[in-house]
């Protein structure tokens, strides 16, 4: 079902270009007077597509995973979310329905299948389809035996639709969006994306948005790091170092769906209060990002949230580069990319090399991801008129000896 929603919105795309032959994939590059920095973008999704900065030897590299062609950010059928603004509503939604209808025969009509995630404003912990104030969404991840979620949005979320430009200089650029109730979410949203670079190696990005009617809503930026841009016969991140200054884990099913518990980071796999390197208890971490898979696909609540204090840091001796990010949200996401399977940038050394798992590291800064289904945690993430949205994280870059 994904590949035909890909296929449509393919052709629609294709007929706006043949008008505008840039838009939606127009490319827009900033840079910080100082040149340590330079990021570009696409309206399409208020995509970042890459981004350069300078190692201990003073050298560019591009730090971000991406493609050379960006029309693939919409073809792509694998879909691994390179670098946008992800939304309404970021991560995972449960309770995937499927109302199930009989034809004349009593059988299952397979034409009326149509699997749903779920949530309720005010919430509830598992909301019945048809009561009041619930609403059901397209899910797009896992399936109906396993249990049905929606991922980053539904099928079509913010990082799949067109964003357009309403200002931009030698240093930053703002986009609009305008999610007109989107995926069956209630009311409609406009967002606006600003992504800055400033000197000393900074990059800064923002959104605001705001809504009509109240809403779920929780954004992310979903950046993959190699900080090593696959140089020097480098291809993966487990020696990258990691520090995350969280104490505890979102517990989650095998769908990566919360359970409302947490688990104590100290003594596992999940402690990166002091710098490990991804891959120092790499054994350990076999089945923690799903079965069968190897590596990390887990939300950490920050111990402090407090945007001007350093939340995740990331480094390699090898290129020397560090980033430490610092954001307003309380918790981050972490993926070590085992499901990549995707040929790699030139600058990366493709087409013929592929990005494959543990080839880099997502690190999305978020909100507690599906607290609209987890009333135990009293977390908040309904907006509407009166209560606006605001997203913001500054990553800050260096060299390390």
């Amino acid at each position: 079902m994904l590949r035909a929603f890909v296929s449509i919105a393919a052709a629609f795309v294709l007929s706006v270009r043949a008008a505008d032959p840039a838009w939606p994939f127009d490319l827009t590059t900033i840079s910080a007077p100082d040149g340590s920095i330079t990021a570009k973008f696409v309206s399409f999704g208020a995509t970042m597509t890459e981004l350069w900065v300078k190692d201990r030897y003073g050298k560019a590299r591009d730090v971000i995973l991406g493609y050379d062609d960006n029309s693939r950010l919409l073809t792509d059928p694998d879909h691994p979310v390179f670098n946008p603004i992800v939304g309404r509503y970021a991560n995972r939604i449960k309770n995937g329905k499927c109302p199930v209808l009989l034809n004349a025969h009593g059988l299952v009509d397979l034409s009326t299948l149509r699997f749903e995630g779920t949530f309720s404003i005010p919430i509830t912990k598992d909301p019945q389809p048809a009561g009041p104030g619930v609403y059901q969404i397209p899910t797009n991840d896992h399936d109906a035996l396993s249990g049905a979620d929606t991922l980053h949005g539904g099928i079509f979320g913010w990082d799949r639709r067109n964003w357009t430009i309403v200002s931009r200089s030698p240093t930053s650029v703002t986009y609009k969006h305008l999610d007109a109730a989107d995926e069956g979410f209630p009311g409609n949203v406009t967002a606006y994306a600003t992504h800055t670079v400033s000197n000393g190696g900074t990059l800064k990005t923002s959104v605001y948005a705001t809504a009509t009617e109240k809403t779920p809503i929780m954004l992310t930026q979903h950046i993959y790091w190699n900080l090593d841009a696959f140089q020097n016969g480098t291809n993966d991140i487990l020696s990258h170092h990691l520090q995350i200054d969280s104490s505890k884990v979102v517990a989650v099913d095998s769908n990566a769906i919360p359970t409302g518990q947490f688990i104590s980071a100290p003594g596992t796999p999940f402690d990166f209060r002091k710098e490990q390197t991804i891959g120092a208890r790499w054994n350990d971490t076999v089945n923690l990002c799903g079965d069968g898979c190897q590596g990390y696909d887990s939300c950490w609540i920050y111990d402090q949230n407090e945007s001007s204090r350093v939340g995740t840091s990331l480094w390699s001796d090898k290129s020397g580069i560090r980033v430490d990010i610092s954001t307003n949200q309380p918790a981050v996401q972490v993926y070590t990319s085992f499901w990549l399977n995707t040929p790699r940038k030139a600058v990366h050394g493709g087409p013929n090399e592929t990005y494959s798992k543990w080839s880099a590291v997502a690190i999305e800064q978020e909100g507690y991801i599906d607290a609209i289904n987890t009333p135990e945690w009293g977390v908040d993430q309904i907006y509407g008129p009166g209560k606006d949205f605001t997203w913001s994280s500054t990553y800050k870059f260096s060299t390390v000896p």
